[in-house]
């Protein structure tokens, strides 16, 4: 090579990101909690009325009245409650026995304590602010460690495994009358059925707000690389972090 010659172009470097388990469980979930989330608001339609305590009726004082959600978000899209019903508690399975296969998986792996532990070093100032000021520079990884989540990344994902979603699984449980029964621990537990069903609408409020945040950062981070990354387990480290 002349002193006159180009450099020559760098190759791109594949990191093996996601694991066929954490693959298997975020496609099975974009299914699951868009059937879920369509029907459950068909179910909300029923009574578009929240209350907090363990009752709650026409003539009862709702903390909240939500609006009439429109055919085209909910799951059947013409009204239909018995049908959004088994709709929503069939996939509420899907749900519950994908978790724990997921959990039992990541616990053998060791990915939570390799992927999503938070040190307290993670949370100090300095590091938050770090991190706030690489998403506003549209870097979302560390080019020293392209496989490491970032502290917001851990967050977000150690509160939708850990929190929201077992939160609308023993909610969910908690407003049937068979579970009732045989667990009458949950009501207490809740504060009541009125305040279960409160809190399952927050939950799933709180998860409806990942997921939308979640696509927006693929969409931002590279939505082919992303997506494929998220379907073979192979990711391209973006040249300007290789």
């Amino acid at each position: 090579m002349t002193d006159t010659d180009p450099p020559p172009a760098s190759t791109p470097r594949t990191i093996y990101r996601h694991r066929i388990a954490t693959r298997a469980w975020h496609w099975v979930n974009a299914v699951t909690l868009f059937i879920m989330l369509g029907s459950g608001l068909t179910i909300l339609n029923a009574h578009p009325h929240l209350y907090w305590g363990a009752y709650g009726a026409n003539f009862d004082h709702p903390w909240l009245n939500t609006i009439h959600w429109p055919s085209y978000v909910t799951i059947p899209a013409h009204y239909n409650l018995a049908i959004a019903r088994r709709w929503h508690l069939l996939f509420a399975y899907v749900l519950s026995f994908g978790l724990l296969g997921y959990m039992v998986v990541s616990l053998l792996n060791r990915h939570f304590l390799r992927k999503l532990r938070v040190r307290v070093r993670d949370l100090s100032a300095a590091n938050l602010w770090h991190d706030v000021r690489e998403h506003l520079a549209m870097r979302f990884h560390d080019p020293a460690d392209p496989q490491a989540y970032n502290i917001f990344q851990k967050l977000s994902y150690v509160g939708v495994i850990f929190v929201l979603i077992p939160t609308m699984i023993l909610t969910g449980l908690a407003m049937s009358p068979f579970m009732d029964a045989a667990w009458p621990w949950l009501l207490d537990l809740f504060g009541g059925r009125q305040s279960a069903r409160s809190i399952h609408f927050i939950a799933a409020a709180a998860l409806t707000g990942f997921i939308v945040i979640h696509l927006t950062l693929v969409i931002l981070a590279g939505p082919i690389n992303e997506v494929r990354s998220m379907i073979t387990g192979r990711w391209r480290v973006p040249e300007e972090e290789a």
